[in-house]
């Protein structure tokens, strides 16, 4: 088994070629899905490293970027073995990082995961306003939907945005998780939302217990 605690370090350290070497050696071990996930989820705890690293001043954004190639590339390769691969079975989910906020590492983790969990994600992306939200919910009838955020500021923009489903009138047809470092009970409380998590896995498994 691949040593998590060091995956994780050198994932944060952006240390692209070990780190594929270590998901190639672990991918030729015909290894299982929950194998699977608790290498994604090292993977999600060394992004979280980068984060620290940033808001620290050692990495800079160009390394954010490459951090965010780098996580895309590793859900590539384990996607396979995180689920189903029926995709699109289990319903679909609208994602997007809210308005105000420009991360999206923590939503493309949650992307990779709950698509290889079965569901269809429609990611419209960063710094989404409330109405390109309703938008997107109408226009795919999901019902399930995802508010991303790191800033603080998010908290607000999530707050506004689930105020927008009511005011469109589908607040009650629709299920709505939020995630990422600014988000803790308090915050899902004050917005409205009807969950929220710090890890993609756990996010996923919400989403599939709404089903």
């Amino acid at each position: 088994m691949v040593d998590l605690e060091k995956l994780k370090q050198l994932v944060g350290a952006l240390d692209e070629d070990q780190v594929q070497e270590i998901l190639d050696r672990f991918i030729n071990s015909k290894p299982s899905s929950d194998e699977a996930r608790q290498i994604m989820s090292a993977c999600q705890q060394g992004m979280e490293i980068v984060g620290i690293n940033f808001e620290s001043g050692e990495y800079f954004v160009g390394d954010l970027i490459f951090a965010g190639e780098l996580l895309t590339s590793c859900i590539e390769k384990l996607k396979p073995l995180l689920g189903t691969g029926n995709s699109g079975n289990k319903g679909t989910i609208v994602l997007g990082t809210v308005e105000g906020d420009i991360h999206d590492i923590g939503k493309n983790i949650f992307k990779g995961m709950a698509e290889a969990a079965g569901f269809k994600v429609v990611d419209i992306g960063i710094d989404q306003s409330p109405e390109t939200f309703v938008d997107a919910v109408k226009g795919n009838k999901s019902k399930i939907v995802g508010f991303s955020g790191v800033l603080t500021l998010s908290i607000d923009s999530m707050k506004r945005t689930v105020e927008a489903f009511k005011n469109a009138g589908l607040r009650d047809g629709v299920k709505i998780i939020i995630g990422g470092n600014a988000v803790s009970q308090e915050a899902c409380v004050y917005i409205g939302a009807d969950a929220w998590s710090q890890n993609a896995a756990e996010a996923v498994k919400t989403c599939g217990a709404w089903i």
